[in-house]
């Protein structure tokens, strides 16, 4: 598919000047950055060939972009929330990207500390510490989208993702939800765009038909792991299971959605 040029006011100034873009024909996952993310939200992701980390949109915080539930290793219905306190210098209105987080020495002890009492006793515990090396070192940057972003980074490398990731902030889109999204999708030349069960209850489907997109809804099923993968961080599996169980589940669910083609 050719690689269209939204136009009209763009919500980024970058329209002149395009990141690295992936190879056109693939599909896209877009997605605000999400602190150690559910299992479900880190299958959806998987499943697509990019992931645009959706950044410039407004901060909320009852959602997941600086917070995350953790469940207790033996008992996953025991669940406490890890939260990063997070400064919005803007108040309501300022975006994710902007968002910074309070006293971030402090917040990157209690987010260590945690993380090693719930996941400690885990035989895959030295696996997992390893991985989230990176994502305790970007507390140091400040800035909460960062160390959403590397956490969800550091799971998907966990579970051998080679997609590709960009960001929405140095990419040209229109105002309007459904707009934005199809535009993202447009400027990287997705076949396909797939979407996760929440966005699925607004989008409206028309601009992407438009440009020859396909939606693909993702909605995994409720058994298994499944149905605690749509509140619990996806620690708890990792730890639980390992990273090559998990792995292996959510590779056969993005099959199962014709997403992706099963290992031999």
């Amino acid at each position: 598919m050719e690689r269209t040029n939204p136009s009209s006011t763009t919500a980024s100034p970058a329209a002149s000047s395009l990141p690295d873009l992936p190879e056109p024909g693939g599909l896209c996952a877009i997605h605000q950055p999400n602190l150690f993310p559910r299992l479900t939200t880190l299958a959806k992701l998987f499943a697509a060939d990019y992931w645009i980390v959706l950044d410039d949109v407004q901060f909320t915080r009852r959602d997941y972009q600086h917070r995350a539930r953790l469940g207790d290793l033996d008992e996953p219905d025991r669940q406490q929330w890890l939260t990063v306190p997070t400064h919005l210098p803007r108040g309501r209105q300022t975006l994710i990207r902007d968002a910074l987080i309070g006293d971030p020495g402090l917040a990157r002890r209690k987010t260590a500390g945690m993380l090693r009492q719930h996941y400690g006793a885990s035989p895959h515990w030295p696996a997992l510490a390893q991985a989230l090396d990176p994502v305790l070192d970007a507390f140091g940057t400040g800035r909460t989208a960062a160390a959403a972003e590397i956490s969800t980074r550091a799971l998907l490398s966990l579970l051998g993702w080679q997609g590709k990731i960009l960001v929405s902030s140095e990419l040209p889109s229109r105002p309007g939800r459904s707009q934005r999204l199809t535009d993202l999708c447009a400027i990287t030349g997705a076949r396909a765009y797939v979407c996760g069960t929440g966005g699925m209850t607004y989008l409206d489907s028309a601009p992407f038909a438009a440009e020859g997109i396909s939606v693909l809804p993702f909605q995994p099923p409720m058994t298994d792991v499944w149905p605690s993968g749509r509140s619990l961080s996806s620690l708890w599996a990792l730890a639980a299971l390992g990273p090559q169980e998990v792995a292996d589940r959510v590779q056969l669910l993005a099959s199962d959605f014709g997403l992706v083609v099963p290992a031999a």
